[in-house]
């Protein structure tokens, strides 16, 4: 397929951090008397935060609900954040063949930032698009259009490792071939993915084409 450049999403794709995400939105609604059941918390993923809480919490203080998950970030007894299986060493693969990289994520860009600097691989991406610099949050294309221009390669030429059905819908509409990981969804869910994978171990570089999802 002359694939040759990687766009990453972050959340759900090389950490997983989704169960821990959950447990802060949980707490969030519940304490401005919003009623929700799981498919209420998996409509956060892949999203920004303020795109679904703009639904929920209409007219609410935008910076106060931001304010507000930062405290419950502190709370002890949420879910750890580990490591997707195989997302350092493929991260660091891509890097050392020369490959531009991406990261593409819906949350803030400290965030990004910071999650990088903590799997070590910070210096394996050569861009950033975090969700405050795009007008139009995914499922739009707008963040993988950008971070392909940035890299200064056409659209048709990234492949995007996502794992959240607004992701793989962003990196279908903005053309891009779309590896999902089911890290946080049933693969049947992922079924408009090009490829679907468990996680990323034993995913190599370059990917030149494939016959199917693995049994």
């Amino acid at each position: 397929m002359g694939l040759t450049a990687a766009l990453f999403d972050l959340d759900g794709t090389l950490i997983n951090s989704e169960a821990r995400s959950l447990a802060m939105w949980a707490l969030l609604l519940d304490n401005h008397g919003v009623e929700h059941d799981e498919n209420v918390l998996r409509g956060f993923m892949g999203r920004r935060v303020l795109d679904v809480l703009g639904g929920l919490l209409p007219g609410a203080d935008a910076q106060a609900l931001l304010a507000e998950i930062g405290d419950y970030a502190l709370r002890p007894g949420l879910p750890e954040i580990e490591i997707v299986p195989g997302a350092v060493d493929f991260v660091r693969s891509v890097a050392a063949a020369g490959a531009p990289a991406a990261l593409v994520t819906s949350a803030r860009r400290w965030w990004a930032e910071d999650r990088l600097g903590w799997l070590g691989v910070r210096d394996a991406v050569q861009t950033i698009v975090s969700g405050e610099d795009v007008t139009a949050g995914k499922p739009d294309p707008e963040a993988y259009l950008t971070a392909a221009a940035r890299l200064g390669v056409e659209p048709a030429d990234c492949v995007v490792f996502e794992d959240s059905l607004a992701g793989i819908a962003a990196a279908r509409a903005a053309g891009m071939t779309c590896v999902g990981l089911a890290t946080t969804h049933h693969p049947g869910e992922l079924a408009h993915a090009d490829l679907v994978v468990a996680d990323l171990t034993g995913v190599e570089w370059p990917i030149t084409g494939w016959s199917g999802p693995p049994a």
